[in-house]
């Protein structure tokens, strides 16, 4: 049966073929033949869900409650890349398989959800997370049962396991950076920090504040957290229209985006004039806020859909092809579907499937065909990629206004913000 992605075997095939530098030349073989190059009993010598024609892989997400908005366009990248891969002739010639399981926003069901994919299912892999509630309540699971997990969200980084490949940022390449850009391009001297009450947007906040309080020898004026799927910003708001900060610093995640948004501009505040700095609202949040109610507000992120490179031009084209053109990408979403392709090429360099071979095989695995240009793993299993701001549009994209030279190093442990 012809793909529907073997329109893919141009530029970005040739590029995703090239990644493994063991098997480049294997893989332009039947998956056959190339399955009976690596046998089962050789690639997969601790019990994993391989077969000689098939590998199961696990996606876990929120496709329920209040993180529904944001998680969705995960679940339907890492779906996307998967059937790329299978297209492509699949990984050690075996066709990958998931089993989709839901994290329903609920941090304990993340756990025992992730729990059952690895020791009741076997997966390979596990693609999933975007929390960092979520992720540090499985974290525990997947070093346990040496599971390898492929989280794809921007985070507030001091984490670093063997068990975890983040393909998202973390606070030197997105808080740091951001904050740096927005005090030498407005001449920021005071902000307001706002975020959801968990753990990303409390650590995220506690590391801008020392930067902007220690490095930059600014002033905080501000700093409140509400419970996720909260949708009451109106005393706030006042809050902020009377300390009036140079900077709204806002890290406000799922469907609270929307009231926040609406309520901001109801009450006045146009972000055409009042700095606006997300961390978290990315175009699929937009989808939902309406472009109108966020037009003008700043983004730091690595990835925007409108940007304009062969590779994302192939991957959006193929997204909205697969999800319908209504659908938009954001950079958790891009970010997720680095995952599937990551672990394919670090699965090919090591030439198992097991988990600390993989493991080991992480460092230095490059990704040419990624929509976000180039990334590379690091030795700590963070990504090298470049920070870039955009600022938001009545459409719901974002214009580019800014994009490091070069890929930022990772370090999620940064000294002085610990």
């Amino acid at each position: 049966m012809t793909s529907k992605y073997e329109g893919l075997d141009s530029p970005l095939r040739r590029k995703l073929l090239m990644g493994a530098a063991g098997v480049a030349a294997a893989s332009m073989l039947p998956p056959m033949a190339l399955a009976q190059q690596f046998p089962t009993a050789a690639v997969n010598t601790t019990g994993l869900a391989v077969t000689d024609t098939e590998v199961t892989v696990g996606i876990l997400h929120s496709v329920t409650g209040t993180m529904a908005i944001s998680e969705t366009g995960s679940v339907q990248a890492e779906k996307l890349a998967i059937e790329q891969i299978n297209a492509a002739g699949g990984v050690l010639g075996r066709k990958i398989k998931f089993i989709q399981e839901d994290g329903a926003s609920d941090w304990p069901n993340f756990a025992e959800k992730a729990k059952k994919l690895l020791v009741n299912d076997k997966v390979a892999a596990v693609m999933g997370c975007w929390t960092s509630a979520s992720r540090k309540a499985v974290l525990p699971v997947f070093e346990q049962y040496n599971g390898m997990l492929y989280y794809p969200t921007f985070y507030e980084g001091l984490e670093q396991s063997k068990n975890v490949i983040y393909t998202g940022q973390e606070a030197t390449q997105q808080i740091i950076a951001g904050l740096d850009w927005v005090v030498k391009e407005k001449g920021a001297k005071s902000f307001y920090l706002l975020g959801s009450d968990y753990i990303w947007p409390r650590t995220s906040n506690k590391i801008a504040r020392k930067h902007i309080e220690n490095f930059q020898k600014n002033k905080v004026v501000g700093e409140e957290y509400f419970p996720l799927g909260h949708t009451q910003f109106n005393s706030v708001i006042n809050k902020i229209k009377l300390q009036k900060p140079d900077v709204i610093y806002a890290i406000i995640v799922g469907g609270s985006n929307v009231a926040f948004y609406k309520q901001l501009k109801a009450a006045g505040i146009d972000l055409t004039k009042q700095t606006l700095l997300t961390i978290s609202v990315t175009e699929d949040e937009i989808d939902g806020i309406g472009g109108e109610n966020i037009a003008g507000a700043y983004a730091c992120m690595k990835y925007f859909q409108s940007l304009d490179n062969p590779n994302n031009k192939e991957f959006v084209a193929a997204f909205k092809k697969m999800w319908g053109e209504k659908t938009v990408i954001g950079d958790v979403t891009q970010a997720a579907y680095l995952g599937p392709w990551l672990w394919k090429l670090t699965v090919e360099k090591a030439g198992s499937f097991d988990i600390d071979k993989v493991a080991a095989a992480s460092p230095d695995v490059e990704f040419k065909g990624a929509p976000e240009g180039y990334v590379k793993v690091h030795k700590n299993h963070h990504l090298w990629s470049k920070t870039r701001v955009g600022r938001a549009k009545a459409n719901g994209q974002y214009d580019l206004v800014f994009e490091t030279a070069d890929l930022v190093e990772p370090d999620p442990f940064p000294k002085g913000y610990q």
